[in-house]
This record gives C-alpha cells, sequence and structure tokens, in this order.
C-alpha cells in the first residue's frame, strides 16, 4: 500500500505548471512553482518542519514544550501541523493587517492567536516581533522560533525547494523570480541554484514600504522607505538574516493596487487560486520581462492559497474601498455609486449654526448644501464654519443664511467626470448630482479622489 505515515511527509514535491494567459507578453517559458499543494497550503510548510527538527536536535525545544513565533500566518499555519503531529503548544503573534481568515485558521488548528498593531515601529513593544520576545520570555519551557533570523528556513529550501526545480527543469531554468519576506525562500533555492549554474539570475519581488530594494542597490537602510503597506507576506522594515543579498542579482517594487489585482487575475486567466504575494509576483514579472529572451525558463514561485484572501483581495467591496477595483468610471454617477443611495443631508436659510455644526458631526461629512423653499441657494462647509467661529464666538447662534456661500454647482446624470471634476476650485468643493424627481446627491473632492485608478 501507498501511504503517508503523517500529514508531514506530503510536504515538497509541488508541481511546476505552465503559465499561459497572464504572460502572453513575456517572451519565455514561464513556470509557477505552485505551493499551495503543501498540507498547509503554502512554502512555509517546509521550513517550519525544518525548523522545528533543528531545534529538537540541539535541545533548544524540548518535549511538552511551547513554540512561539511572530507570523503573517503561513508559517503558523506550518509550525501547528508539526506541533500537533508532535505534541507541542504554539502562540502565533500575527499583526493586524493579515486576513481574517489566516487568524480564524490558525485557531482551527490549535493555536493561540495574538494579534498587534501593524503601523508601529518594530522595536515597539506591541509590535509582532516584540511580542514574540516578550511571550518566549515568560512561557516557561517555550521556544521562540524567529523565521526572520533561524538560518534553518534558507536551509530547508537549499535542501529541498531548490533541487525539486533544478529536477523539475532538468536543469533548464535561468531566472527564478520569488516574494522577498524572510528571505529563506530566494536565499535556500537561489544558493542551490547558484551552485549548479553561476548564470541562473535572481530576483526578488518587493513591495512599497519596504527596505530591500533600496538597501540592495545601495547598502543604506533607509527609514523614509518605511510605511504601512497592505501586501501581505512580503517585504520588511528590519533586515532579516536569512536574506543574502549577494545571491539575489535585482528586486522590483510592486504596488498594493497592483498586487491585489493581479493575484485576482491568476485566478481568472490561470484557473489557480492563489494568494496576495503571487499575485504581486506576476505584476514583478511583467516588469522585468526586457530581461528575458525566447529561450529562457523562468520559475515563479506561489507561495499560499487564495483561500486566505477572500474577505480581502476576492472580495469586490474590500477592492472597492481601497481604488484597487478595476472599474470604469465616466460619467458622475460613477464616483458615487456605492452611497448614491443615500438621502442628501441639508442645512435650511433659517436654522442656526449650530445645527449644521451638529450635522456635520453626526453624519461626518465636511460639506452641506443650504435650501428654501425655492431650492438650493448656498452651502457651507467646514472651513467656512471655523472661519466664521475664529472671527465670532457667538456664531453658533446665528443663522444659516448670514455665514453661507454660493450654491454648489448642479449637473446631470451622465455628466463626464472630467467635467466633473473642472467645477471643483479652491472656492468651491463639492458639486451636486440632480438624480431626477426632484433628488438629489452630493459629489465631493474625496469622491473624485477615491475614483482615481
Amino acid at each position: 500500500m501507498d501511504f503517508s505515515k503523517n500529514i508531514l511527509e506530503t510536504i515538497g514535491n509541488t508541481p511546476l505548471v505552465k503559465l499561459n494567459k497572464i504572460v502572453a507578453e513575456i517572451d519565455a517559458l514561464v513556470l509557477a512553482k505552485v505551493e499551495t499543494f503543501n498540507p498547509g497550503n503554502s512554502v512555509k510548510d517546509r521550513m517550519a518542519v525544518k525548523m522545528i527538527e533543528d531545534a529538537e536536535a540541539d535541545g533548544r525545544l524540548k518535549p511538552g514544550g511551547t513554540i512561539i513565533e511572530g507570523t503573517s500566518g503561513n508559517t503558523g499555519m506550518g509550525l501547528a501541523l508539526v506541533a500537533i503531529i508532535k505534541g507541542y503548544k504554539l502562540i502565533c503573534v500575527i499583526s493586524d493587517k493579515q486576513s481574517k481568515e489566516k487568524m480564524d485558521i490558525l485557531r482551527a488548528v490549535g493555536a493561540k492567536v495574538v494579534v498587534c498593531p501593524t503601523d508601529v515601529e518594530p522595536t515597539d513593544p506591541r509590535s509582532y516581533y516584540s511580542v514574540s520576545k516578550r511571550l518566549a520570555q515568560e512561557t516557561p519551557n517555550s521556544w521562540y522560533v524567529n523565521q526572520y533570523d533561524n538560518l534553518s528556513n534558507s536551509l530547508a529550501h537549499y535542501e529541498q525547494t531548490g533541487p525539486e526545480i533544478w529536477k523539475q527543469t532538468e536543469g533548464k531554468i535561468t531566472h527564478f523570480v520569488v516574494g522577498v519576506g524572510t528571505g529563506g525562500t530566494i536565499s535556500g533555492v537561489g544558493k542551490y541554484l547558484k551552485e549548479q549554474n553561476p548564470n541562473i539570475k535572481i530576483w526578488g519581488i518587493d513591495t512599497y514600504g519596504s527596505v530591500f530594494k533600496k538597501y540592495h542597490e545601495t547598502g543604506i537602510f533607509d527609514e523614509n522607505e518605511i510605511y504601512s503597506y497592505i501586501t501581505e507576506g512580503i517585504g520588511e522594515d528590519i533586515l532579516p538574516k536569512n536574506v543574502d543579498f549577494s545571491l539575489i542579482d535585482g528586486f522590483t517594487k510592486v504596488t498594493d493596487k497592483d498586487a491585489a489585482v493581479y493575484t485576482r487575475k491568476i485566478a481568472l486567466e490561470e484557473a489557480i487560486f492563489v494568494g496576495n504575494s503571487a499575485g504581486a509576483c506576476i505584476k514583478g514579472l511583467l516588469q522585468l520581462k526586457e530581461h528575458f529572451k525566447p529561450d529562457d525558463v523562468v520559475v515563479v514561485l506561489f507561495h499560499d492559497s487564495g483561500s486566505r484572501y477572500v474577505g480581502k483581495m476576492f472580495n469586490d467591496d474590500w477592492m472597492r474601498e481601497r481604488g484597487f477595483l478595476e472599474e470604469n468610471v465616466t460619467k458622475a454617477e460613477d464616483v458615487i455609486k456605492d452611497h448614491i443611495d443615500k438621502e442628501l443631508i441639508v442645512v435650511r436659510t433659517e436654522e442656526l449654526v449650530s445645527h449644521a455644526i451638529e450635522r456635520m458631526r453626526k453624519y461626518k461629512i465636511s460639506q452641506i448644501p443650504v435650501v428654501d423653499i425655492n431650492g438650493f441657494v448656498g452651502s457651507v462647509d467646514e472651513t467656512d464654519l471655523f472661519r466664521s467661529y475664529v472671527a465670532d464666538k457667538n456664531v453658533a447662534e446665528k443663522p444659516i443664511k448670514e455665514v453661507m456661500g454660493k450654491p454648489f454647482p448642479i449637473v446631470k446624470l451622465g455628466t463626464p467626470i472630467e467635467e466633473v471634476s473642472k467645477l471643483f476650485t479652491k472656492e468651491n468643493d463639492a458639486v451636486l448630482l440632480d438624480l431626477g424627481n426632484g433628488n438629489h446627491h452630493i459629489i465631493t473632492k474625496y469622491d473624485i479622489i477615491g475614483s482615481i485608478k
């Protein structure tokens, strides 16, 4: 009978799949190493086993101990599988930008999940780096994995992933392209492949908000490059020991939007349901297309499963909120389609300024049309009200008609967005859209900015 003794024996030997439509503009053979075939649905299963086995061998991890790790979710899943089979407890420290699916999956496989804020410095005691270290110090019989600096991470890919790719391509691989987070995959695979053929090019995919690309090119760790970003699993605000920059031939950066858009494209055009870093890799691959020749064999690694991003990149509302959804915005109504059914908030000429301020506060708006029995006769915005208050502290008890400005311009349904945009000036911050039947809706600068792709 052909069977595995436990689930860990099924890790590795993932398939190479030829990509077609999504890389049509690349003049080379492009193959995806699809790591979702691992039991934990990610590349991280490989190094999770290796790191634990090495820690057991040298006594850092003792029987019945607690494994503690800061993770974006996938390493945690790999560690959870090993912990279950080997009888360890697991605490995963995860940043709040990671998908809810990742957190739920970790809890489902028995891990305790501690969530930390994303937008803090690595040295901040609230960061997931700091919290992981603190928990390791406070928890008896525990071991802090530290996948960033634990060299068993890259060693797993040197021993497994690299040889698999070399064998599957019959040594014909010319380029390896992969997202860089902890650096274990790119460094381990890169080291093995370059030992077989020093001419193989190793390309890292980075994200905006991360330090890798500039550091590789200049040797400068530029803290000005560090800011919060949405893309998961790649990029860092630290320099992990697993990243061997000497093995990497270059980096290209991919925006959050492009990573999200191409994550969806992979599913729709190749029928491969993979995660956010795969989308970044494909976009990065296209950015590098001038480096590839017809006889080249390019291998790109797909890290994890799309099932972990169902509430994010694969959710239209989530994509739309961030301006990531590829939608055709040409008319006035297109920029407000998400809230066009909401009632227009107005204030009457004889109402007090305090009433307008209360409405702005309640509905979190900055501009309000002013009406009387004849229709729209003026407007107020928060800037005007602030200036009026500075000039006269008693303005709150004055009628709106004494402080209101000119009425907002009115456009009809179907007005081209270019025409609407021209109506916004230093003196005018909104436009009214005539919906017909006496109904109107407000269009603000925020709506226009939100429609920019």
